[in-house]
Parts: structure tokens; sequence; C-alpha cells
């Protein structure tokens, strides 16, 4: 027999909550710390009789698992949304507002309306439904877990279209995150149309437009 990995816990979270808030949508990120690229973010409902075997925090699991689980979640969540805020709004905004624009994007797009967003880590956006923060939620809520993984894999793969179109920077190698092969193509090629101008300051130096 195959061995199946469910991660109970995380589901029981959500089960728990819904007894008060009925719609529970899941909210996470990615690409919040890379050099390049937009920051993404997902929202997910899920409902009580969806168990997704290996579901967890994206980070805890591997490439092909994580693409595998993308179409699961889609297949079988209630509701779900994947939504950007671009390198322009990054460097406009800031990081963290860029990231909390993207989780409102999300959430509003999922086209029902949550009784809670339960959002990973320690900021909420603002939303037109109640939200709770929640420390390490991808590893806590099986929601915001499912979220992580659109999140996470729809960011890859916008990395990889990235790398086709920028192939000097070998962004599908480093997803745009500050490694030292990223930093050395940066210095040799100069920043790209993609990537974060506040970010590189420390890397190239104020005068990197």
């Amino acid at each position: 027999m195959a061995r199946i990995i469910l991660h109970k816990e995380l589901f029981d979270y959500d089960t728990e909550l819904r007894r008060e808030f009925p719609i529970i949508c899941g909210v996470d990120e990615a690409g919040r710390g890379p050099l390049a690229g937009d920051v993404y973010a997902a929202a997910v409902v899920l409902d009580d009789e969806t168990l997704i075997d290996y579901l967890n925090d994206s980070k805890k699991i591997s490439e092909t698992r994580r693409e595998k689980l993308y179409d699961e979640v889609i297949a079988r969540a209630k509701a779900y949304c994947v939504a950007t805020a671009t390198v322009e709004e990054i460097d406009r905004l800031n990081i963290l507002n860029a990231t909390m624009l993207a989780m409102k994007r999300a959430v509003s797009g999922l086209g029902i309306n949550p009784d809670l967003a339960l959002v990973d880590g320690n900021r909420l956006p603002e939303l037109e439904c109640q939200a709770r923060c929640v420390i390490k939620g991808d590893a806590t809520s099986a929601s915001i877990a499912a979220a992580s993984v659109l999140a996470k894999v729809s960011r890859d793969r916008y990395m990889r279209e990235i790398a086709a179109k920028y192939p000097e920077y070998r962004f599908e190698q480093h997803k745009g995150y500050g490694t030292a092969l990223h930093c050395e193509m940066l210095k040799k090629y100069g920043p790209s149309e993609v990537h974060r101008r506040t970010f590189l300051k420390k890397i190239l130096g104020d005068g990197n437009d």
C-alpha cells in the first residue's frame, strides 16, 4: 500500500475555527525577499470535507510535490485566487505595503466573502472581513498551507518565464533571490526591468538607475 502522509493537525485547526467562522480563507505570500520580480499572494477557501495528503508549509515540500499539490488545491478548493503586486509597486510602496496589497487583491478576488481570513505572519492587510494573524501559519492551518503552495508555485513559474526573457541573470536557478550567482550577474550586466531598484543599493550602490 502507498504511504499516506496527512498533516491532520492543520485541518483540525481550521475545523475548530469553522464552528464560529463557517467560511475561512487562508492567505500567504511568496517572494518578499528576492531582488527581482513581482511579489505573489494567494487566498484559499477549503471546507471540512477537504483533506489533502502531504499539504504542509510549502518550504517543507519538494518542488515536484508542490507542483502536484498546486493542481490538487485548485481542483478541490471551494474558492481560490492568486494575485500580485508589481516590481513598480514594490519600489513605490515598499515591499511590506506591496505585499499587503497583493494579499488584499487575493482575498478580494475569491468571489465569496470569507467570515475570517487567516493571514500568515504578524501583519494584516486591510480587508473587508475579519482577519487574524497566524505566526508560522503555513505550518498551523491547512488553508494557509494551501495558499502558500499556490503562491510559491505561481511565483516560481513566473520566474522561469522571466528567465527565458532575461537568460543572462539565470533566474531559473535562484528565483530572484540575492545569491552569489545573482549578485555576480547583476554586477556584470546591471539591473533589468524586472529588478527591484530599491533592493539593489547595497549591491550596486545608490547610482543603480
